[in-house]
């Protein structure tokens, strides 16, 4: 009987001993302000690139149509560079209209703007208009995959890997990308004022409205402040989103990739995002222009300049650290001529605390000649004459 109890005894003290371990090892890692519901987030203030929470952020995940993102920042880089325009008119091919998953049902042969395109694949992942807008640009599926790594590339997303410009998983083992890189290239895409005329549309139609479309993204009606981005779901991702909103001048993107179901990556991202719109404000400071005097000019036709004092960018900050933003101005006594226009004469730098928010060059205003005996001889004959 002692041994009974002490076999009970023993079995109950490990049992506690393995929750208190499970509870302070999920404690410790369990490092964000908000719940995550997913295999890893991001949470990046869009104007800064500055990441204000991260879970997982450099796993390497699948991302079903948050794909698309990508396409659709090369699309718009296209069109705002007069590449392509949103009235061309696109011829579908066999290869676009035989795409599954996510679809506006488009026949080989049949023609649709740009425009109208890029609306089916912002707002209703339609892979078949996502295929066609990227053989339009590239000449081929092929070809615009191969475009679509080589902007990861350049944006610095090297946990990334695209093997078709849709998302779709099914037959692809190296489709990866990671939230932070998602992120990166979401900031890029809300760079261009026009995709926004897409992300932020909840209900819509094409074909003389034979064709309705409902945005994938349930925010843009439901969150206050939405500007977009992608969601996207398959089997082996899960449920991921990019979520992107703009309250009071702070733009933010929460990334959330593989969640369990959809409900739990909208929670996530709008948890994310409120978190972030409590907690950060953007501002833009104001650069004290009265301590910035003239600069002399040594050797020069005019004996002083007034320096061109540059436009500062707004800042993201915490909340209730506005009043502790500084200021550094660096600018030179006087400078040899000859001065060229736009030379740098110093710098301002903004500062919070260590954190350097911003450096600006304070420049020349105008080029300056140097003072040569011509001019001076000149100017004396011309004194004469007066």
């Amino acid at each position: 009987m002692k041994k009974t109890i002490k076999t009970v005894l023993s079995i109950f003290l490990s049992a506690v001993m393995l929750m208190n371990f499970s509870v302070i090892s999920f404690a410790e890692n369990d490092k964000t302000p908000v719940e995550i519901k997913a295999k890893s987030a991001v949470l990046m203030d869009v104007s800064t690139g500055k990441v204000l929470m991260k879970y997982n952020e450099n796993d390497k995940v699948y991302p079903a149509s948050v794909t698309k993102i990508m396409p659709l920042l090369l699309i718009t880089e296209a069109i705002d560079e007069g590449r392509i325009a949103l009235s061309d008119v696109v011829t579908v091919t066999g290869s676009a209209a035989s795409k599954g998953g996510s679809q506006i049902w488009l026949k080989e042969g049949e023609q649709m703007s740009v425009d109208d395109l890029l609306k089916a694949t912002a707002v209703y992942s339609a892979n078949d208009a996502c295929t066609a807008l990227g053989e339009y640009l590239a000449g081929s599926d092929e070809a615009f995959v191969k475009m679509l790594n080589e902007r990861a590339q350049e944006l610095g997303m090297n946990n990334t890997h695209f093997e078709n410009c849709t998302g779709l998983d099914d037959t692809t083992e190296n489709h990866l990308t990671t939230a932070l890189d998602v992120a990166t290239m979401s900031r890029e895409l809300l760079k261009h004022e026009l995709i926004t005329n897409y992300t932020t549309i909840w209900m819509d139609s094409l074909r003389g409205g034979q064709t309705e479309l409902v945005n994938t993204n349930k925010l843009v009606r439901f969150y206050e402040g939405t500007t977009g981005l992608k969601t996207g779901t398959t089997s082996k991702a899960g449920c991921c989103v990019s979520a992107s909103a703009m309250r009071e001048g702070t733009h933010l993107i929460a990334v959330v990739m593989g969640s369990d179901n959809s409900s739990d990556r909208f929670e996530t991202a709008k948890a994310m995002l409120n978190w972030g719109f409590a907690n950060y404000a953007t501002v833009t400071p104001e650069i004290d222009t009265t301590l910035i005097p003239d600069v002399g000019v040594i050797n020069g036709v005019v004996e002083r300049i007034k320096p061109k004092v540059p436009s500062a960018k707004p800042v993201l900050v915490e909340k209730g650290r506005e009043a502790d933003i500084t200021q550094t101005i660096d600018l030179a006594v006087d400078v040899a001529a000859p001065v060229e226009q736009g030379q740098v004469l110093g710098t301002v730098t903004f500062r919070l605390g260590d954190e350097v928010l911003g450096e600006y060059n304070i420049t020349a205003p105008d080029t300056v000649e140097k003072l040569t005996f011509k001019i001076v001889f000149m100017r004396i004959i011309s004194s004469f004459a007066k």
